[in-house]
């Protein structure tokens, strides 16, 4: 039974770390420290390894609500009806997608704190999420960096569409980064969405003023504004108010957002007179030409029309491949009017890989015997990408320094390349496909790292050959050892032995 409305909006009393959770499989859960909050729930680090405390680089969460809250509950059933993961690899290996954008859904259950009642969710950790990083990058995207979204949503899109659900609630907010690959990113938050086709039988449009200028406001569709079901169309009419926001910077209707009914007539004016009305919004006005064609197809569409997919795609491929961009390459997050100064610092903690182990650098130190400096300077501020100049020692050199280590003096290396192999790593897990089952933890990179032999310091070998005694010896000279055994031989036969004639006689 879903839950009453008198609690929707409460945030619950916050749980105990350490405390134990056991999910309706059976599957236990050890809380860590709360990493944030919503509207209605609370967030917090998790672990399967109950016997231990759970770490700050763990890759679960779970999500907290009154069990009486709602929009847990939508989400909940959400991940159980259309988000199974067999069912997203076998649509991945149809569509031939690297990666789908949907969380890995863990498990849920109940629990009792306090004499209240809540319910949770186990998922996977993300990173951080778009309007974070958006806000840092002085509010605007580079074109090709909304292309990539667009398309990638798109195949998110596709497929909760296909499965009966409607997302409801697309924006920066909800979008985030992966935890171990920055370069993927997943459409998360499924508390507003709506199951729009209930076995193949699509809701009728029906107007209530009632249910008005429902959800986010900047992004909300038309139909929303006019109290209308969530549908298709108005998850690809959302999803074009983003793009124009991350490459513009803002959306003609942002100054009346306390007025929702002006921001619906902002909006309708926008849709009647596309695509002249969003190719004027940006000064450049080509620069937005494949968002104006995408809305374009959007607003051609009936309430109950499956979308064209595909041809929307091709709109923003087509955009990618004019500047030689792939839309499922790495993502860059800077802008024509981001400086590099202002979005270094920043950006870098989305795409920082973690750094090395502590260990692993004290054992760096002690084979080099002086302290570790890098040569450039900039390396201090790494934000995954190995700096200009730099190459990956060849295999020839790596030997050299194994067998010779105390006569081949290098100089002072630069840890980018070993930086440069973590993100190596990182990239070839970048294929999601068997995720959650192949997907590398920070805890596991810890654990491969430590026999890692870095490739830019001078190394002890593990196993010091032995000196080899016997090239010690005076060089072999047969005809003394001949004369030296024949002397031994006529001492032998000239020997008394009083003790064995004894014992003849």
């Amino acid at each position: 039974m879903p839950p009453k409305d008198r609690g929707r909006g409460k945030l619950p009393v916050p749980l105990p770390r350490d405390m134990i959770l056991k999910d309706t499989e059976g599957k236990v859960w050890r809380l860590g420290s709360q990493i944030g909050h919503g509207g209605f729930g609370l967030i917090y680090l998790a672990s399967p390894q109950t016997h231990v405390p759970v770490e700050d680089d763990a890759v679960h969460v779970i999500k907290v609500e009154y069990l009486e809250n709602g929009p847990l509950f939508s989400e909940l059933k959400f991940y159980q009806r259309a988000a199974k993961q067999e069912h997203i690899r076998k649509w991945m290996n149809l569509k031939k997608i690297r990666c789908l954008g949907i969380p890995v859904f863990w498990g849920s259950g109940l629990a009792e704190y306090k004499g209240k009642s809540y319910r949770f969710m186990a998922m996977e950790r993300l990173g951080e999420d778009l309007q974070r990083i958006f806000e840092a990058c002085g509010r605007r995207f580079k074109k090709e960096t909304v292309l990539q979204l667009g398309a990638r949503m798109l195949d998110t899109l596709e497929y909760i569409h296909e499965n009966e659900y409607v997302h409801g609630d697309i924006k920066a907010a909800n979008l985030l980064l992966g935890y171990t690959n920055p370069h993927e990113v997943y459409l998360a938050d499924y508390g507003l969405s709506y199951r729009y086709c209930p076995n193949g039988n699509h809701k009728q449009y029906q107007e209530n003023p009632r249910k008005g200028h429902n959800g986010t406001i900047e992004f909300t569709s038309v139909d929303a504004h006019k109290g209308v079901a969530p549908s298709r169309r108005g998850d690809l009419e959302i999803l074009g108010y983003c793009m124009l926001q991350w490459l513009c910077g803002k959306l003609p209707w942002e100054q009346n957002l306390k007025d929702p009914v002006a921001v619906q007539t902002a909006k309708t004016k926008l849709m009647d007179e596309l695509p002249d009305s969003v190719m004027e919004w940006d000064s450049s006005g080509s620069s937005c030409s494949e968002i104006s064609k995408f809305l374009a197809c959007v607003y051609g569409l009936a309430y109950d029309e499956k979308p064209k997919y595909q041809v929307l795609k091709k709109i923003l491929l087509d955009g990618l491949e004019s500047s030689g961009t792939r839309y499922d390459g790495p993502l860059e997050f800077s802008a024509a009017a981001c400086t590099r100064t202002h979005c270094a610092a920043k950006v870098s903690k989305v795409r920082l890989p973690k750094p090395m182990p502590k260990p692993v650098q004290q054992k760096q130190k002690k084979m080099e015997g002086e302290e570790y400096v890098c040569q450039n300077k900039a390396c201090t501020g790494v934000t995954g990408k190995q700096l200009q100049g730099e190459e990956k020692p060849t295999k020839f050199n790596r030997m050299l320094h194994q067998t010779e280590p105390q006569q081949v003096r290098l100089p002072k290396p630069s840890p980018k390349p070993v930086q440069q192999k973590q993100n190596t790593v990182k990239e070839e897990e970048y294929n999601c496909l068997s995720r959650p089952h192949a997907r590398v933890t920070h805890r596991q990179f810890q654990a491969e790292e430590k026999p890692v032999k870095f490739y830019t310091t001078i190394q002890e070998t593990e196993h010091p050959q032995k000196k080899d005694t016997a090239r010690e010896l005076p060089p072999f000279d047969p005809q003394a050892t001949f004369s030296e055994s024949k002397k031994k031989h006529n001492q032998l036969l000239t020997t008394d032995y009083p003790v064995s004639l004894q014992e003849t006689g």
